[in-house]
């Protein structure tokens, strides 16, 4: 399969009063053709700051990108003049927003939400807008599409707003969508169903898909790779599979470690102590350091590189880079 969309050393900071948060450092990663990558972390991790920036959608400033490639259809869209940028987002790339509630607007109905970008993208009438928009919603699933067209979002349920924001998101037929985690805010059984709706978006579709979450599990149900950050870096990368039968880095273990079951109905749910890192400066250590029980001296001096451990897998630990460089076997 052939990348869709590469992203090569992408850092991000904010500007504030108190001084420069750098919020995402140094983040490298692909995604092709077809597949779902997910990136997990706690929040505060970056994940979402992450893919925002891939899009310019945070506010400039305080925010500045201030370095990095993001390369989609041959064009850095770091680059890209801000007229540019409008003719990628919800075009080629599109962005499903965490809470349906904020996602849309509450005075416009959703037939005119969903025929928007299919009017400015794709030049449609508003009689083929208006089409394409029914058959939107039936595509993700809402009952008597047509008759739904002039709703306004209060009069639909949470999930049900959730389908209208990915119909948005579909509209102009996207290569890539991403999706910060849009099942957040529903109840479980919501949740399935949106799960359910991806997988066949997908199949159908054939689109690339990045899925921001928090939620392993949810990431072992539809991923093909997970990706996961802390304190504003990738600090491991693997398949799905290999990521639960082999977890290398010590966050990565923590946080299978603290899934509800795994340790049985009668233990006491596990978390991780101390809190994700501030990131007011450059990082000079590894992150995971003042709450990892592995760190060591040269952990609390210099920040790991993510490097290959196994075909197809990426660590970013001290744990398995001795001091001479090269991998130490474990």
């Amino acid at each position: 399969m052939s990348q869709v969309l590469a992203v090569r050393d992408l850092r991000t900071v904010f500007h504030t009063q108190d001084g420069v948060v750098h919020a995402v450092n140094g983040v490298s990663f692909h995604v092709d053709e077809g597949e779902l990558l997910a990136v997990v972390g706690e929040s505060g991790s970056g994940k979402s700051v992450a893919m925002m920036s891939l899009l310019k959608l945070l506010p400039i400033p305080p925010a500045e990108i201030a370095s990095g490639e993001v390369i989609f259809q041959d064009r850095d869209l770091v680059r890209l003049e801000a007229s540019e940028l409008r003719q990628v987002r919800g075009a080629r790339i599109g962005f499903v927003f965490q809470d349906p509630m904020t996602s849309l607007n509450p005075v416009f109905s959703v037939g005119y939400q969903i025929m928007e970008p299919l009017r400015k993208h794709m030049g449609m009438s508003r009689k083929a807008a208006r089409q394409r928009a029914a058959e939107l919603l039936d595509l993700v699933g809402i009952p008597s599409a047509r008759d739904r067209l002039d709703d306004f979002p209060h009069q639909f349920s949470g999930g049900m707003r959730q389908r209208v924001v990915i119909a948005i998101a579909l509209a102009c037929d996207p290569k890539v969508l991403i999706a910060d985690e849009p099942t957040t805010a529903l109840d479980v059984t919501v949740q399935a169903q949106i799960l359910e709706l991806v997988r066949e978006l997908r199949r159908k579709l054939g689109m690339a898909i990045v899925w921001i979450t928090h939620d392993l599990g949810v990431a072992a149900g539809i991923a093909d790779r997970i990706m996961v950050m802390y304190g504003g870096q990738i600090v491991e990368h693997a398949t799905t599979a290999e990521l639960f039968a082999n977890p290398r880095h010590p966050y990565t273990r923590a946080l299978l470690d603290s899934l509800p079951g795994r340790h049985g109905r009668d233990e006491r749910l596990r978390s991780i102590g101390g809190q994700p890192p501030l990131l007011m400066a450059d990082p000079a250590f590894c992150p995971f350091q003042a709450r990892c029980a592995h760190a060591f001296e040269r952990c609390l001096r210099e920040d790991p590189p993510l490097e290959r451990v196994a075909p197809g897998h990426d660590v970013a630990c001290w744990l398995d880079v001795p001091e001479g460089g090269g991998r130490r076997d474990n």
